[in-house]
């Protein structure tokens, strides 16, 4: 099967740890999962926990793990595992030295001239998800992408019509989330027309698991897919302002759902996710430009491969509320520290603010930095050819020069990476060219994308079986009352255009 692995790294893993520290790190979060234990809210689980070892106090919910038992289970999670795509091409290889890289969400879009935020619609959610196929960097589709939800689909609905959106605008693997049983649906839509997607089972920092959490962990477990288990902490807030304490922290929730998952189906495919942001101290909002998140990804990173489990890096949203030069830095030094120190998937691509904000025009921009990224890693291809020594021979001192050699002709393409963005002009073919902006060119990829770019579309009975798994959704929340009659009225009436469901 040809496969495509987002981006190798051939050279060793950049180290902010000595290998004394690692261990230092590992022996503290056994020691927190044994004495501090964690919080599981869930009668199943904590049954489970108690019959593999754990001491369970059910009046308060807490499990403390045994060394041993964490060590082990550790030990059955895959290190690198496939996450199969509808289009076989586009399967992913998660874990190893591979980085793969996702799009990060938005709650709102925003308005691509005043950059104010506002609510998408079903055609700019939809037209957003081909964009975003169509970019190569994008290697994936992470929850919630790209937008929170769309104009006219209760809240409830949200994941769900996002997750239709994608399956039918794009072959590429999907990772969703859960939220009120959101996850029963999102299976069998997957089920339905024969893909795999990435479950999610999110903490509640500090240390605690809710029911929700526990059971979409168990569902996908018996859907015999894989996992993302997710931490969400703030350095300060609910973790520790020390990076090595919140590491700690991240540690002991991201290796209890492993655990979690490895008592429940033996071998399950677990990504780990270190989803961890300092506090800005001045508002209490995550500081997610933060260069403390790349100094504690990169730890993690080390952590992990100590482990020889994927991790997921923190979700490369900037502080910027605009994309300009704060935006592409805090987003760079996030994407390149993934790159250099291990990380295997990180969600990078469109965020422009925090988790509020989307949009396919960052996106685009983020489609350079991540191919320069990838060009990094693949590092310096060294052998007689690319020595060039004949060459360099037969070329000699001045007045000779390469510019006119096979060689050249060959080795310029394969070792410069072209940005479709970012502007390489001299300076007067950019007078000359109407003074166009990176985001200029974003703009005009974006809609020759629009043009042009036509997914592979569902066969007629795939969509069907998708709609029938709305319909079933929709009908299961209006009955438990989390839609409205009114919502509902107002739900059909944004489905009644002739272009349904794509606008």
């Amino acid at each position: 099967m040809s496969m495509t692995r987002g981006f190798a790294r051939q050279f060793p893993p950049l180290k902010v740890l000595t290998d004394e520290q690692v261990e230092e790190i590992h022996r503290g979060t056994l020691q927190v999962l044994w004495s501090t234990g964690v919080y599981i809210e869930h009668e199943r689980a904590l049954k489970l926990f108690e019959k593999n070892g754990c001491k369970v106090d059910y009046d308060h919910k807490r499990v403390r793990m045994p060394p041993a038992l964490v060590e082990e289970c550790i030990r059955q999670a895959p290190g690198c595992f496939p996450a199969p795509a509808r289009d076989p091409k586009q399967t992913l290889m998660i874990g190893g030295n591979n980085l793969c890289l996702a799009v990060a969400p938005g709650h709102k879009t925003v308005d691509p001239e005043t950059w104010e935020p506002r609510e998408a619609t079903r055609k700019e959610n939809y037209d957003a998800v081909r964009i975003l196929d169509a970019l190569p960097t994008v290697h994936f589709f992470s929850p919630y992408t790209p937008y929170f939800g769309f104009r006219g689909v209760p809240s409830c609905m949200a994941m769900l019509e996002s997750l239709a959106a994608r399956i039918r605008n794009s072959t590429k693997f999907h990772c969703v989330g859960f939220s009120n049983d959101s996850e029963m649906f999102a299976i069998e839509m997957a089920q339905a027309v024969g893909i795999e997607i990435l479950g999610t089972c999110a903490w509640a920092p500090p240390l605690a698991l809710y029911h929700d959490a526990v059971e979409s962990t168990y569902r996908f477990a018996e859907a015999g897919f894989c996992l993302r288990v997710i931490t969400g902490q703030v350095m300060g807030g609910t973790a520790p302002a020390s990076i090595a304490g919140a590491i700690v922290t991240n540690n002991a929730e991201a290796l209890s759902g492993l655990v979690l998952a490895q008592l429940i189906r033996p071998g399950m495919r677990v990504l780990a996710k270190d989803f961890t942001a300092p506090m800005n101290m001045n508002s209490g909002a995550p500081a997610f430009g933060g260069i403390e998140i790349a100094l504690h990804n990169a730890a993690c990173n080390q952590v992990f491969q100590r482990y020889g489990v994927p991790l997921d890096n923190t979700t490369a949203y900037p502080n910027s509320k605009i994309p300009d030069y704060q935006c592409a830095s805090e987003k760079a030094f996030r994407v390149f520290t993934a790159g250099l120190s291990g990380g295997n998937t990180l969600l990078f691509h469109g965020s422009v603010h925090g988790e509020l904000t989307h949009h396919p025009i960052q996106a685009i921009l983020d489609d350079d930095m991540a191919g320069m990224v990838g060009r990094f890693m693949q590092g310096v291809a060294v052998n007689e050819e690319t020595l060039a020594l004949d060459l360099i021979e037969q070329v000699g001192p001045v007045p000779g020069h390469f510019l006119n050699t096979a060689h050249t002709r060959k080795w310029w393409k394969l070792e410069q990476f072209l940005p479709q963005s970012a502007d390489r002009l001299t300076y007067p073919e950019w007078l000359s060219s109407g003074k166009r902006s990176c985001i200029d060119n974003a703009r005009q990829r974006m809609e020759a994308i629009l043009s042009s770019h036509q997914p592979q579309p569902l066969t007629p009975s795939q969509e069907e079986s998708v709609e029938r798994v709305l319909e079933k959704a929709r009908a299961h929340y209006l009955k438990q009352g989390l839609i409205t009659s009114d919502e509902m009225g107002q739900y059909r009436e944004s489905m009644k255009s002739p272009n349904y469901p794509y606008e």
